[in-house]
């Protein structure tokens, strides 16, 4: 492989027109549209729909059976966990259909956020840096950074480094995780990282 090349397994299809960034790999059956970019760097697993129009970022990985319809936006290092579910349209109507772009809404999930197997996410949302969605959580209000959700609706339960790490703000408002980035919390939706 081209050090400059992606690679897609033979029964992968990749519509003229997609923007693939070097170091990415396409697995068994998955699909990228006309218009899709993808970064560099990145894994779209098994059976994965990238929708005309989406703009995923460096890094990124998409694992089985997760569709990436046209209104997402991954930015770098997101983690997508195995069918995971995100949507496009509020209030879809099969008699009365909404499948153009003007009827899309934006979801953005921002750099190193991770969303958990099976999870939902419900278009127009917005995943801040590190948000971290737990395996089953249905998705229906903007997560802050470094906020950890889960449930049905999801709620926070907690707070999360960017490399992973627990973040325990019980006795004091900064906390260094274990590879020496240390983060504040400045009220319960507002966590920063400071280095």
């Amino acid at each position: 492989m081209s050090e400059n090349a992606y690679t897609a397994h033979p029964t992968a299809t990749i519509d003229d027109g997609a923007q693939i960034g070097a170091r990415t790999r396409i697995w068994h059956y998955s699909h990228v549209s006309p218009g899709a970019q993808i970064g560099e760097g990145c894994s779209l697993g098994q059976n994965v729909f990238v929708a005309p129009g989406v703009t995923i970022g460096n890094g990124v990985k998409i694992q089985n059976n997760v569709s990436i319809y046209e209104g997402v936006i991954l930015d770098d290092y997101v983690f997508c966990g195995p069918s995971m579910v995100f949507t496009n349209v509020r209030t879809p109507r099969s008699e009365f259909p909404r499948n153009t772009s003007a009827d899309y809404t934006v979801t953005h999930v921002k750099r190193g956020a991770s969303i958990g197997a099976n999870a939902t996410v419900v278009t127009g949302i917005t995943l801040h840096e590190g948000a971290f969605v737990a395996a089953g959580a249905v998705v229906t209000r903007d997560v802050p950074a470094y906020t950890i959700v889960a449930g049905v609706p999801a709620r926070p339960i907690g707070y999360m480094s960017a490399s992973g790490d627990r973040l325990d703000f019980t006795d004091t408002d900064t906390v260094t995780d274990s590879t020496g980035h240390t983060y504040q919390k400045l009220s319960d939706t507002d966590i920063r990282r400071l280095s």
